[in-house]
């Protein structure tokens, strides 16, 4: 899994390194009390303390995140190269992000074979998807115990130490289980207690890595850079998957396991190459109390993040099981074996980087777009539940892959750019911990319907509550940030958007 360092020291509380602006030449936040421009996440939204300028303006803070364009382009952002898109692949251009995406690709293979293996060597085990549920359960169960004390760590300590620990603790966890199965001595309980063990740790490396994005591109690249990320996390799943196939079948599951382990040497070396005057300056936090309190109080206090944080863990606890359900349709509905697991894999990547790449292309994060996404998303899995062939199965697996993508990246995004960077670290720790740290609820649960009522009816059953958790976060927005969906043809297309319903009086008047 890919890394990142952090600055070893914090500027002032004003740097301009800072993502409280969408433009960071200009600084053109607007004063207390004034407009809140639309169609860009929370960032513009507060002033420089993190806070709403007063009630009139906490109010507006929400109908900002969800809609309309974003703000035009200056004469000197388009010199800057910070008002645009700059391109898809825009933030590769900055040398430490592409010592940070090359150590990734290579990492996220073997993080691919690694999962592939794992969950075909559990099931050959134990013969039950139950087992599979409870082995990735094992795997989150750290983040939902702890995942919040891991964004404190994350904010008081400086990112690119903490990473070269807990990438060399992947590692440890990835040989130690090759080594395992190569003598032959693996059982059951061992994948359960490396799982465990690997869980622990990215209890504090995946919101040091979050958090750490802003710290290696700034705030006009970060949505491109957040893209990149699951473009680059899907890439390797195109290949990682395929690798893990070949080698179970021709010299079997340990030395998948192995070449994982030694795949973290990229991200290693990554980090030691980094430029560390050229990363943007990191706020660190010092030691005191009632910080993990003060997060949450932040969260609970705004809309822009605290919507997409409830919608993700909805998403993630019951949509994103996918190693139960296409181990179980894998091996008892079209009744194939590792290859056709790895295959089924190998679509839904191919969907996930396409949708990882038109994000990429996007310049702005719009909530009304996570809803629909995730409505989308619910849909797809109840219909490819009931697939009566494995071609149409496979061929739905694809737009699955890429919606899901999109679910995914623009809730991290709008919730990155929506937090101040003291913040950072404590508001992504909760957001991965109810989107992944909800893994240990949902998989056990669904592997026991797979188990109990079958393949179909666990799938199924995932699709509805995201479809449900979609639409009720959905009206919920619409009550509590005073906004309405609005539908209107531009150039004659269709479009959506939530509007103020202030707005929509001001306009019939």
């Amino acid at each position: 899994m890919s890394t990142g360092s952090g600055a070893d020291s914090a500027p002032a509380p004003k740097s301009t390194h800072d993502s409280r602006t969408h433009d960071s030449t200009t600084h053109d936040s607007p004063a207390p009390g004034s407009p809140i421009r639309d169609g860009r996440t929370g960032p513009e939204a507060t002033t420089p303390e993190g806070t709403a300028p007063d009630a009139t303006a906490r109010d507006v803070v929400t109908p900002d995140v969800t809609t309309s364009e974003a703000p035009a382009e200056t004469a000197e952002t388009r010199e800057a190269g910070t008002g645009g898109s700059g391109g898809t692949f825009s933030s590769l251009k900055i040398r430490n992000y592409r010592l940070f995406a090359t150590g990734a690709v290579v990492s996220n293979i073997g993080t691919w074979m690694s999962r592939i293996t794992q969950d075909w060597l559990v099931l050959s085990l134990t013969g039950s998807s139950a087992a599979v549920g409870i082995t990735t359960a094992l795997q989150f169960l750290p983040m939902l115990l702890f995942g919040l004390y891991g964004g404190v760590i994350a904010d008081r300590y400086p990112k690119r130490q903490l990473l070269l620990f807990t990438q060399s603790a992947m590692a440890l966890c990835g040989i130690s289980l090759a080594v395992l199965t190569l003598s032959g001595h693996v059982q059951v309980w061992h994948v359960y207690l490396i799982a465990f063990m690997l869980g622990m740790v990215t209890v504090i490396d995946n919101p040091t890595r979050q958090s750490f994005v802003s710290e290696m591109v700034g705030p006009d690249q970060l949505r491109n850079a957040v893209s990149l990320n699951s473009a680059n996390f899907q890439s390797a799943r195109l290949i990682g998957p395929a690798v893990a196939g070949v080698l179970i079948t021709t010299v079997g599951s340990g030395w998948a396991f192995m070449l994982n382990g030694l795949s973290f040497i990229a991200p290693l070396a990554g980090l030691l190459l980094m430029r560390q005057h050229e990363l943007h300056k990191s706020v660190l936090v010092p030691r005191g109390k009632g910080q993990l309190r003060e997060g949450l109080r932040y969260v609970r206090g705004r809309p822009e993040l605290i919507w997409p944080i409830v919608l993700v863990g909805f998403v993630g606890t019951f949509g994103f099981n996918f190693p139960i359900w296409l181990t179980a349709f894998a091996h008892e509905i079209f009744h194939g074996g590792a290859g056709m697991y790895a295959f089924f894999n190998i679509l839904m990547a191919a969907g996930s980087l396409a949708g990882a790449l038109l994000s990429a292309r996007r310049r702005s994060s719009r909530i009304l777009m996570l809803v629909l996404a995730a409505m989308g998303f619910g849909l797809l899995e109840i219909l490819v539940s009931v697939s009566p062939s494995v071609w149409l199965f496979s061929l739905l697996l694809l737009p699955i892959g890429m919606i899901g993508l999109t679910v995914n990246v623009s809730a991290n995004t709008s919730v990155q750019m929506a937090s101040d960077p003291e913040m950072r670290g404590r508001v992504m720790s909760l957001y991965m911990m109810v989107f992944v740290g909800g893994t240990p609820i949902g998989g056990p649960l669904l592997g026991w319907v797979t188990d109990t009522y079958g393949a179909r009816i666990g799938f199924a059953a995932g699709g509805v509550v995201s479809l449900i958790a979609a639409a009720a976060v959905g009206l919920v927005l619409t009550r509590v940030a005073g906004v309405r969906l609005k539908v209107d043809l531009r150039g004659g297309r269709p479009h959506m958007a939530f509007v103020p319903k202030e707005r929509e009086l001001a306009t019939a008047a």
